[in-house]
């Protein structure tokens, strides 16, 4: 949010109309600094959240735009009984013979495909995979495209999952939402601050105009809004490239990462791998696996992973990313058929769940359709908060003073038993979050400089006006 100072023509006569009644105190101290940072930071910072807000609207609402634009292969009449999976991934092959299978996820309910991954393939990236789809009652390929990422995103959803994560630029345009993510947090919470210690009855839109209404509006969304910008700041940032290095370090060392089935078969099965012949029918044949997953009580959705060489086991792991969620997995000998490890999601760390499920709803699969709805409206409001912002900015102007700034200096006016704490606690976050520590310490090092320079000119001004 990008709340901006209000002027005394708009809101009051007086000068201090807009604070919250004076009293001595650490947030009388802080509320300038807070007040210039949210200003600079929204003004700043605004066209990356822009940026970010419309493409997390238009990845929200791909999920359904997804399943009509590629109905044909995701969806076939239900029928009575469903072939061996086994045979349905021989379909697969015979249509597509490139690459090898690297997963297979069975048809999950009546009328849906079922989806054989091939990796190695030539023209598809190596980050994705080419997904034949197969009716799995008549065995006919009903088509293929290239998926992306464990939520089985289609070429639609990818392209825009990207743009929203790097604007297509690679590892130098994530820089951009992490850079968003990670002032996000700050600019909501410096907003609701500063809202909550305005006094009560200019907090009022009803029967308001001009600039005040503007800050009305503002504020009251920014307010409602606040507690959803803070979780998409937090969930955005684990993926972010150097803050979300450092939450896994965090993780790692609090006993929180997320844990994985242990895929030894512990010996050699005479070429069962998935280097065998790049099809996923080894040993006791996938037909067995799954019946074996499914007695160790994994329900779909699942995924069935080949062994990854000769000494490796199937790995056959429920994908259901909606709430409850099915993250139960299990290995399976590809020679025997035995389970050889089992690991449930009632067991993961409390953190990797939590990461899990702050993941899921982030990207707006945990809760479904209602929970893409609430990202899109969180997305629009963020949007609407920007518009607003930017036009208090242009309102906050005065003749030839386009968009006067917030008095520079806020910092200099907080007692040293306050500010060194507070350096330090800034500091701190600044080391785990780069991208917002960086650009602060550009700033405020630039506005020292700044108001040295100011403070030099007055000084010299002073001087030859008395020497007159």
């Amino acid at each position: 949010m990008t709340t901006a100072p209000p002027h005394r023509t708009d809101e009051a006569s007086s000068p201090d109309a807009a604070q919250a009644p004076t009293s001595p105190g650490a947030w009388a101290a802080v509320r300038p600094l807070v007040l210039r940072l949210h200003f600079y930071a929204g003004l700043l910072v605004a066209p990356f959240l822009l940026i970010a807000a419309l493409t997390g609207f238009l990845y929200a609402g791909s999920f359904q735009v997804e399943r009509l634009l590629y109905a044909d292969e995701l969806t076939v009449p239900a029928g009575d009984t469903k072939l061996p999976i086994s045979q349905q991934v021989a379909a697969a092959r015979e249509a597509h013979p490139e690459g090898a299978v690297g997963a297979v996820r069975p048809s999950p309910v009546a009328d849906a495909t079922t989806r054989v991954l091939l990796t190695g393939v030539d023209g598809v990236d190596p980050d994705r995979t080419l997904a034949v789809f197969v009716d799995p009652y008549t065995a006919e390929v009903r088509g293929a495209l290239e998926q992306y990422g464990s939520s089985g995103a289609l070429p639609l959803r990818t392209w825009i999952d990207e743009f929203h994560r790097d604007l297509h630029l690679g590892e130098t345009g994530r820089l951009y939402s992490e850079l968003a993510a990670s002032w996000l947090w700050v600019i909501a919470l410096g907003g609701v601050a500063l809202w909550f210690c305005r006094r009560r009855a200019l907090r009022k839109v009803r029967g308001t105009k001009g600039r005040r209404r503007v800050l009305g509006l503002h504020g009251t969304i920014g307010v409602w809004a606040a507690a959803g910008f803070v979780f998409l700041s937090a969930t955005g940032l684990t993926w972010s490239q150097y803050a979300g290095a450092h939450i896994d370090e965090l993780r790692t060392s609090l006993g929180g990462s997320t844990p994985s089935v242990t895929a030894s078969a512990g010996g050699d099965h005479g070429g069962h791998g998935a280097a065998a012949g790049g099809d996923a029918d080894h040993g006791v044949g996938l037909d067995r696996i799954l019946a074996a997953a499914r007695a160790e009580g994994l329900g779909d959705p699942v995924e069935i992973v080949p062994p990854a060489d000769p000494s490796s086991a199937y790995v056959v792991k429920q994908i259901q990313r909606t709430w409850p969620e099915k993250q139960d997995s299990v290995a399976v000998d590809p020679n025997t058929g035995e389970v050889l490890d089992v690991l449930r999601f009632a067991d993961y760390p409390v953190l990797a769940k939590l990461t899990r499920w702050g993941i899921d709803l982030h990207s707006g699969t945990l809760f479904g359709l209602a929970n893409q709805i609430a990202l899109m409206l969180l997305t629009l409001g963020l949007m609407v908060l920007i518009v607003l912002g930017y036009r208090m900015w242009w309102q906050r102007g005065r003749g030839n003073a386009f968009g006067r700034p917030v008095p520079r200096g806020a910092w200099a006016r907080v007692p040293p038993l306050l500010l060194v704490p507070l350096v330090a606690a800034v500091a701190v976050v600044g080391y785990f979050l780069p991208l917002l520590g960086i650009p602060l310490a550009a700033f405020l090092a630039l506005d020292v400089t700044l108001g040295a320079i100011a403070h030099r000119r007055g000084r010299r001004k002073a001087a030859s006006g008395s020497e007159g």
